[in-house]
């Protein structure tokens, strides 16, 4: 099978598909059973210093680029390393991709980057980690971001984790991964139209609205610290799913201060060391949203933020059919289990 990736955009929904089949070589990747046992660390892939990290932090927050004697330097107290995917869904390439028409369907190269944030520590994943620590993978996402966009092909940055195997880590090894894609994805692109039109509408960011009708309620709270509200959303897709959003507005993830960054860390920690408490370890994702970095794109009125959804449901002929969700436990009684849980 040829080796190749590309996007393939629907030309009713505008939807964009990757077809990347340098994926298919992922190991595990067609089996129907995957083993749910953690990998051993002697066959885990994520256990040395790779040579092609482009960032890595030493255990004391450090930050050093890979020469021949910060290598040596670092073999014994790495904590942090991102890599290069070894399965990418994009590719990088000196040019940048221009869509051309194939039928009635547009078709583009998959130019981009694909890369893997890596933590030391074989198990332990975010919400078992000290704030300090989980505040340094913050700081990898946000360095690698601000790498990336100023890259010319660059439209979006996606950076996301995936948590067990339901939740598609085909390895143990806690780690999220960074894509960067010459396109802004479709949810992202409705997500800037709706916001976008309840600004033209109320002069008033719809995320800082949804935020402040929140606080005031109360019953979907579940955690608050000094710059970030974590939170079940009204409209909830699926039972427990979590948002965590900075209370002062900010369009863009990469505009963080160092003080937002450990803010951030704690919030993320302690909603995942919650839910992790109360659902006994569930599968989850989570992704940050943010505005995107193309030319041209205009997004003052955008909010970014973090969004957690566990593997709490599968969808069915009805969700896929019609892209409603079900959600089985309304969002103030998943909050109030939530607020419960001591972490």
């Amino acid at each position: 099978m040829r080796n190749f990736s590309e996007l393939r955009q629907d030309p009713v929904t505008g939807d964009w598909v990757v077809v990347a089949t340098g994926r298919a070589r992922r190991p595990y990747a067609f089996r129907r059973h995957a083993p749910e046992r953690p990998q051993s660390r002697t066959t885990c892939p994520f256990e040395r210093l790779e040579s092609k990290a482009v960032l890595v932090y030493d255990r004391a927050g450090e930050r050093y680029r890979l020469t021949g004697k910060d290598r040596r330097h670092l073999e014994a107290k790495w904590w942090l390393e991102v890599v290069p995917n070894k399965y990418p869904a994009f590719k990088y390439r000196a040019t940048c991709p221009i869509a051309a028409a194939q039928g009635p369907y547009r078709v583009t190269d998959g130019v981009g980057f694909h890369e893997v944030v890596v933590t030391r520590d074989h198990v332990r994943s975010l919400a078992g980690m000290r704030r300090d620590e989980a505040a340094m993978v913050f700081r990898a996402y946000r360095q690698r971001y601000l790498a990336l966009k100023d890259e010319d092909c660059v439209e979006y940055i996606s950076i996301f984790h995936n948590h067990g195997h339901d939740a598609g880590a085909t390895i143990s090894h806690p780690h999220s991964q960074i894509i960067a894609i010459p396109v802004i994805p479709p949810d992202v692109r409705r997500s800037l139209a709706g916001s976008a039109a309840y600004y033209k509408k109320h002069r008033r960011c719809v995320h800082c609205a949804m935020l402040a009708f929140e606080r005031r309620d109360g019953r979907r709270i579940i955690y608050e610290n000094t710059d970030f509200t974590v939170f079940c959303p009204y409209v909830s897709r699926q039972a427990f799913e979590i948002r965590i959003f900075p209370k002062r507005h900010q369009p863009e993830f990469e505009a963080i201060s160092d003080r937002q960054t450990l803010a951030a860390a704690d919030a993320l920690k302690t909603a995942l060391a919650k839910l992790s408490g109360g659902l006994k370890d569930p599968a989850y994702n989570f992704f940050i949203h943010t505005a995107p970095t193309a030319d041209g794109v205009r997004a003052a009125h955008y909010h970014w933020h973090i969004e957690i959804i566990p593997k709490t449901a599968v969808w069915a002929g009805f969700e896929i059919g019609t892209g409603i969700e079900i959600s089985s436990t309304p969002p103030e009684d998943a909050a109030r289990f939530l607020r419960g849980i001591k972490v």
